[in-house]
């Protein structure tokens, strides 16, 4: 989800709930205590040099019962930071405690935004020899084995 997706949800809504992907909501006390934009410059394993920005948010549950974030105050949040940090449009990564900060992408369901699971992945499969695709066989080329035999007892 880009910034500009995130301004205009918030536009819609009375109050914020970011949902985990265990289906948990995030305490509706936390504090964003972070907008700001990550550049990561690397190498692939092979060889090719990548650069990758993200804005990103950071969640924090605190003990402070009474106060909440509110869909306006969010908003103005992301546009100082847009200014002031010259972001973009970019894709948003969300940080958020769990048993160690937790990095999830983000999307939004029509009630909440949900914070989604993010995977690492190898850049360079065709360099590293790593098939891009699993074959795929019919069901008719495979070879029984003879234990899923009728009457084999296994099932």
């Amino acid at each position: 989800m880009k910034l500009s997706e995130v301004k205009n949800r918030l536009e819609q809504l009375e109050k914020i709930a970011f949902q985990l992907p265990n289906g948990e909501l995030v305490p509706n006390h936390f504090h964003v205590t972070e907008v700001g934009k990550i550049t990561k410059d690397f190498i692939d394993c092979g060889g090719t040099v990548r650069k990758e920005e993200v804005a990103n948010f950071q969640l924090w549950n605190a003990n402070d019962y009474d106060h909440r974030l509110h869909p306006e105050k969010l908003k103005a949040i992301i546009e100082l930071s847009e200014k002031i940090l010259e972001l973009g449009d970019l894709e948003i990564e969300v940080e958020y405690q769990t048993d160690t900060i937790g990095k999830f992408g983000l999307d939004f369901d029509g009630t909440n935004f949900l914070l989604t699971t993010k995977q690492t992945d190898c850049l360079a499969k065709d360099d590293c020899g790593i098939p891009t695709d699993t074959p795929k066989k019919k069901l008719s080329e495979l070879t029984p084995t003879t234990c899923c035999e009728p009457n084999s007892g296994c099932c």
